[in-house]
């Protein structure tokens, strides 16, 4: 199935095409230290840069030493729970290739982690292959815009953090959520109440009929954009038209020109 309108997938990396092993260890990381573990904690932590998000974390220490913190704590979870695969990443990453569009990675961590736990798809990815967006969290537009000069109109965002949905649709981006099934994340409920369309419970989920459909959707939506644009484009060449009618002698201002230039007046304000 070959997309009309998106011309390049974004599929976030950890919680989407790998295991989340971050909201388990930032929840255990907070409560562990005395701290409450929120939804406002939540929003205020994930697909932020790793500084920002550790001053956000309401724990001591500088941020640098927060942070060393939380990873050491985090290769003690992994010991016990292995970054893994998730079940379908494979197929979903087939059907996207299908669509046409570019197929892109991306997450927080640096591109040691990709080439570690997805080495074996390397080949279903365009450009780069991943992008580490801790620079510029979430990074929708920097994708979409510095990386594959592609309008945000025109890219899918498939990640697991509300903030991104959030994010993506403010720039006119679309976005498939996936959100954590620890049972501590808070990840459903904010995109909930962030308004996003649509929210899977799993990879096979993404199908070809839910790709047709936000394609479909964000053609519809650069259409009803462009045409708001044209709109408005002929609004501001009309008052420019009248201003300067009324700027003309009086014969024109009392509509007592010759018809043609009458006619040409009309035509600008259609």
């Amino acid at each position: 199935m070959a997309f009309r309108q998106v011309r390049l997938v974004a599929v976030n990396i950890d919680g989407v095409l790998l295991s989340d092993t971050f909201s388990p260890v930032i929840h255990r990381f907070v409560v562990g230290r005395g701290g409450v573990y929120s939804a406002e904690l939540e929003r205020a932590v994930l697909s932020q840069p790793q500084l920002r998000a550790a001053a956000e974390l309401g724990v001591g220490g500088t941020p640098e030493e927060v942070v060393a913190a939380y990873f050491r704590e985090r290769a003690r979870y992994l010991r016990r729970h292995p970054v893994r695969v998730l079940e379908g990443a494979g197929r979903l990453l087939g059907r996207l290739r299908a669509t046409g569009a570019s197929v892109v990675c991306y997450g927080g961590l640096g591109r040691a982690h990709f080439e570690r736990h997805l080495a074996g798809f390397a080949g279903c990815f365009d450009g780069p292959g991943y992008v580490c967006t801790d620079g510029f969290r979430p990074g929708v537009r920097e994708i979409a815009e510095d990386v594959f000069g592609v309008g945000c109109e025109r890219a899918l965002f498939i990640d697991d953090v509300a903030r991104v949905g959030e994010a993506a649709r403010s720039l006119g981006a679309a976005f498939i959520g996936h959100p954590s099934g620890y049972e501590h994340s808070f990840q459903r409920q904010l995109m909930r109440e962030a308004g996003v369309r649509h929210v899977v419970g799993s990879l096979d989920a993404i199908d070809e009929w839910l790709l047709g459909a936000v394609d479909a959707e964000a053609a519809e939506a650069a259409g009803a954009a462009e045409a708001a644009g044209a709109a408005e484009a002929a609004g501001a060449a009309g008052a420019a038209g009248v201003a300067g009618a009324d700027s003309g002698p009086p014969a024109a201002r009392a509509g007592e020109a010759p018809a043609g230039r009458a006619g040409g007046r009309v035509a600008v304000h259609a």
